[in-house]
Formats: C-alpha cells, sequence, structure tokens
C-alpha cells in the first residue's frame, strides 16, 4: 500500500511539474491599447487588445487561466479568492483556448464577456500606460507580466520576437495581431491573416470563385443542351423526310432521259438515212427505257391526295332518279 501511494504521489507530482512547464510557455506577446484601424472583432468593432503567444512547440491549454490588468492583485494578503475577483478568468468550452505549438491568440478587452469567449473584463486606456498580467488557473501563481508604456493610436507594445525578452513599440505598419511578431510582413499568407483575422474577405472570394464557376458551367452545359437539340431535331426531320432517295430518283431520271434522248437521236439520224423508222426498233427501245426505269427509280409520293372535288352534270338529280327507278 505504501508502494502504491508512493507511485501515486510521484505521479500528481510529475504531472503538476508538465503542466507548470507548459502554462510557463505562454506569454503575453503584444499589446494595443488605442485600436482605431487595427484589426476588428466578430462584430466589426475595434477594441483594445492583448495577445497571448504559446512559445513552445507542444499543445498547452490555457481554459482556467487568469489576464488581469489591476496592480492591486501584487498585494500578497489577498487570497485567492480575492485576487480572481480582480482577474477576467479565460472560459471554457472555446477550442481556440487550446494552443498548438507557436499559435497566438488575442482577448478583446472591451469589458463585455458577453459578446464572445475571448472578450474579457480587463481594462485598458487609450493612450495611457497598463500593467498587463498572466495568472496560472489557481490565480496565485504569476506566469507572465508586462508594463506597457502610452501608446499612440494603433501603436502595439510588442516582444521582438515571440517569446523574446526584448520588448518594442512597433507603428501601425508593422503591428502583427495573430501572427508572429516580425517587424516585416514579408509572408503572404500572414499578411493576409493579419488584414483579415476572421477569414471574411477569403470566404467572400472563395464563394464568389464557386459562383462563378458554376454559373460558367450551367452557360456551357446549357449552350450544348441547345446544339444537341438542334442536331436531334434535324436528324428527326432527315429520318422523316429522306433526301437521298430523291436525289437518286432526280439523278437517275435525268440519267436514263439523257440515255433515251441519246438513242432516240441515233435512230432518227438512222430514221433519215433509212427514210423511216423500224417501228419494231421504236417499240424495243421504249420498252427498254420503261423497264430500266422501273427497275432503277421510283417516284417519292408524299402521300397527299391532291385530287379536289368537281360537280359535273352526272351528279344531277334527274339521272340519280333513274337509277333509283
Amino acid at each position: 500500500m505504501k508502494k502504491i501511494g508512493f507511485l501515486l504521489a510521484l505521479i500528481v507530482c510529475i504531472s503538476s511539474d508538465a503542466l507548470a512547464q507548459g502554462a510557463k510557455n505562454i506569454k503575453i506577446n503584444e499589446v494595443m491599447t488605442g485600436n482605431d484601424s487595427s484589426i476588428v472583432d466578430e462584430f466589426g468593432k475595434r477594441e483594445a487588445w492583448i495577445e497571448l503567444c504559446n512559445a513552445s512547440f507542444t499543445t498547452v491549454n490555457i481554459r482556467g487561466m487568469y489576464i488581469t490588468t489591476d496592480k492591486s492583485v501584487l498585494n500578497k494578503d489577498l487570497s485567492a479568492p480575492q485576487r480572481q475577483a480582480l482577474m477576467s478568468q479565460i472560459p471554457n468550452g472555446d477550442e481556440r483556448t487550446v494552443l498548438t505549438g507557436h499559435q497566438h491568440l488575442l482577448f478583446y478587452c472591451n469589458g463585455n464577456p458577453k459578446e464572445g469567449s475571448l472578450h474579457i473584463t480587463a481594462k485598458v486606456s487609450a493612450g495611457e500606460p497598463v500593467w498587463v498580467a498572466l495568472y496560472d488557473g489557481n490565480g496565485i501563481e504569476l506566469i507572465d507580466s508586462v508594463s506597457v508604456p502610452a501608446l499612440a493610436a494603433n501603436q502595439s507594445y510588442a516582444r521582438k520576437k515571440d517569446g523574446s525578452e526584448t520588448w518594442i513599440v512597433c507603428d501601425s505598419a508593422n503591428v502583427t495581431p495573430g501572427i508572429a511578431n516580425t517587424p516585416n510582413i514579408n509572408d503572404k499568407i500572414a499578411r493576409t491573416k493579419a488584414e483579415d483575422p476572421h477569414g471574411f474577405a477569403i470566404t467572400i472570394l472563395a464563394m464568389g470563385t464557386v459562383f462563378a464557376c458554376l454559373a460558367l458551367l450551367f452557360v456551357f452545359f446549357r449552350v450544348l443542351g441547345l446544339v444537341m437539340d438542334h442536331i436531334n431535331t434535324t436528324k428527326k426531320i432527315a429520318n422523316a423526310y429522306p433526301l437521298k432517295p430523291v436525289t437518286s430518283t432526280i439523278t437517275t431520271t435525268a440519267k436514263i432521259g439523257a440515255e433515251v434522248l441519246d438513242t432516240t437521236g441515233k435512230l432518227m439520224k438512222d430514221g433519215l438515212k433509212l427514210k423511216g423508222i423500224d417501228k419494231k426498233v421504236y417499240i424495243a427501245v421504249i420498252a427498254m427505257a420503261i423497264k430500266q426505269y422501273e427497275d432503277d427509280v421510283h417516284d417519292v409520293e408524299s402521300g397527299i391526295i391532291s385530287i379536289k372535288p368537281k360537280n359535273t352534270s352526272w351528279n344531277a338529280p334527274k339521272f340519280n332518279n333513274q337509277v333509283k327507278k
């Protein structure tokens, strides 16, 4: 039993050390007290903000930690509950508060937590110096703190490099909310993330591209459908009213006619020489022409009766009466 108790105590101590070591990797990375033209929150408002950074390569859960701008929490006579009452706790229930290696997270200091889990009650006054501190979940252990000098509008106070001990004042062109602290942003992804932290522009661009492609596909298939309908209609008409037999009939008829004329012309010439045409030869030529026409050529009839009724004297009543008698 003593061995089991010893092992449990050892596991608890190791776990506590590991958690404490993970919490120490969370740093206050950048602070802006006067936001007039920098990043906006999910409601489109410009608020003062505090950026935390995970300076390690491991994942750290910061839920339950505290952020404060009230220096009175440094009073050692305060109990943990009294100190916690002066701080703003990072709430549970938001996946963004689990920071992966070198990840950044912004908290808006507007004093209204009802607007979201990243909105805290810590008070920041524009243009005035402020002290910012990060406490562990017990409300006693100080993880990190910084004294921010008075800043002009849209300036930030940031570490020269993520996790470094050197702090610098950054002008509006070098402010880096939500990304690594660098004086100049050359990375397109980092610049896009800084200018559009919530992804509204990327979302609109992506949706616009998708809808444009869908519109082009609709036009393409619509035109293709019309062309195919036209081709099918043409085929149906061609099958219903074939032109090839008619053409063949006309061609064959013309050929036979030419042959008959040629033969008749020869017979006439021979007849002039002989002073007459043999009747048997004439009949044989006509019979051959008719036979060839019946074998090779067929009239193409429309199937429509074109005979129109016409009244004649045979319809007179006197003839009808006679027939009846």
